[in-house]
């Protein structure tokens, strides 16, 4: 059988509509699975999660729950629907009525949470149980790939993400030994069914935008600030409103599904909008714009092989903003290398310390300063000019620069998702330690 080539299998396992944020509607889409194995509603369930799925789900709105919040109250919701089918559009069916339910499940105690605070990568584990039956779904290093399933003890599903039957170890390998002249020539090897997928992507993405400019959020601030001057009507303006506002809508839990990237519905709003937005505005033409996406896309879930899904530095800002400016020079420069290496260098040099937070409202600030930084990183790159080795931790190439980074997101700073966990579940028992 003829192996999917590499765009293919970054579009099937990391490009894909996702409502809501990725980690809690990851999480009821666990806690779905597990009540599906199940038969019925669990009495109880155990929600077990890392630290950086924990962190990305605490401050962000749910989808249909009119701006309730968190990861528990996702995987309540996920055991009362139960149709693991939706993946990641799993809240499409909440309703305000099964909204009410799932919080009495919370406040009742059948539904609880616990932190894993030394596991790396991401993780979630729900034990599922009702009278003698027990349930254990275990989903890791994805968002939708379950890698075990038992019931009673018995293992149905028992695929660990390093084993020969992970769909997405196999095509993560491949991504890793990869160059950037490797992913650009993936990206150009684009069939007319990629194309209509990633235009359909940037159509999902830019209605989700269109429905942020009428919150009084970032994008509003932003699109004020045009009207009052402070801003120029440019081609950096228009792409940061539509990044930011796209953001806003997401984090506000607008019950629209965004285009994912790197399995990330910010990270797909940044790879997508910014060169769509480029490109239109320069005239270069669809395909080609479209051909650039993926290349954006292929950057994106490049850089997070090595960082990891889940990570203490901003996948939105960095990884995604990577793909954005390489796909930027690629519409303008075609297959030059060293413009594309340049604009790479450019955006890690700016942005390589940003941290990620978790989740919510203020990550369209963090998707604007990447909007922002990839056009100006990929402007500089296509003039051959950039950041080189002889600066900070910015290696000979692209590819050393990436690893760099991801040697100093998971090794240097492999504190920063417990210390900022531990922060937050302060704040959430009122007990803050003092500065």
């Amino acid at each position: 059988m003829k192996k999917p080539a590499l765009l293919k299998e970054v579009l099937e396992h990391q490009v894909y509509p996702a409502m809501g944020c990725t980690e809690p509607v990851s999480v009821a889409l666990c806690a779905a699975t597990a009540a599906r194995c199940l038969g019925r509603t669990p009495d109880e369930t155990l929600i077990i999660l890392d630290p950086g799925t924990y962190k990305n789900g605490m401050g962000v709105n749910l989808p249909n729950t009119r701006g309730e919040k968190g990861n528990l109250l996702a995987g309540a919701i996920g055991v009362l629907i139960a149709e693991p089918e939706l993946k990641m559009e799993i809240l499409r069916p909440a309703t305000p009525a099964l909204v009410a339910k799932a919080k009495k499940l919370v406040r009742d105690g059948k539904v609880k949470i616990t932190v894993m605070p030394d596991r790396k990568g991401s993780y979630m584990e729900i034990h599922a149980k009702s009278g003698k039956d027990t349930v254990i779904c275990v989903v890791e290093q994805s968002h939708t790939e379950v890698s075990r399933l038992e019931k009673n003890g018995q293992a149905l599903v028992d695929n660990p993400p390093s084993g020969k039957g992970s769909k997405s170890s196999a095509y993560k390998r491949a991504l890793a030994a990869c160059s950037i002249k490797d992913l650009l020539k993936a990206a150009e090897a684009a069939d007319a069914d990629d194309l209509a997928y990633l235009k359909k992507g940037v159509d999902m993405n830019l209605a989700v935008s269109k429905a942020g400019m009428k919150l009084h959020k970032v994008g509003f601030y932003l699109m004020d600030l045009k009207k009052r001057g402070y801003l120029l009507d440019d081609v950096f303006s228009s792409s940061k409103i539509l990044t930011a506002c796209a953001a806003d809508a997401r984090m506000e839990g607008v019950a629209l599904p965004v285009m994912s990237s790197g399995e990330s519905g910010n990270q797909g709003i940044v790879a997508s909008l910014v060169p769509w937005n480029v490109g239109q505005a320069f005239g270069i033409p669809e395909k080609k714009i479209l051909k650039s996406i993926a290349f954006s896309h292929l950057l994106n879930g490049y850089v997070k092989v090595f960082t990891g899904g889940l990570s203490p530095i901003c996948g939105c800002a960095i990884a995604a903003g990577v793909g954005a400016a390489g796909a930027i020079v690629y519409q303008r420069k075609g297959a030059d290398i060293r413009a594309i290496s340049l604009a790479i260098n450019n955006l890690i040099s700016d942005l390589g310390g940003m941290l990620c937070d978790g989740a919510k409202g203020g990550c369209a600030l963090k998707v604007v300063s990447s909007s922002d930084a990839a056009i100006r990183s990929a402007y500089m790159g296509m003039h051959h000019y950039g950041i080189t080795e002889v600066e900070g931790f910015i290696g000979k190439t692209a590819e050393q620069t990436i690893q760099n980074l991801a040697r100093i997101s998971t090794v240097a700073m492999s504190q920063v998702d417990p210390m900022i966990v531990d922060i937050m579940l302060a704040k959430q028992s009122a007990k803050c330690p003092k500065a």
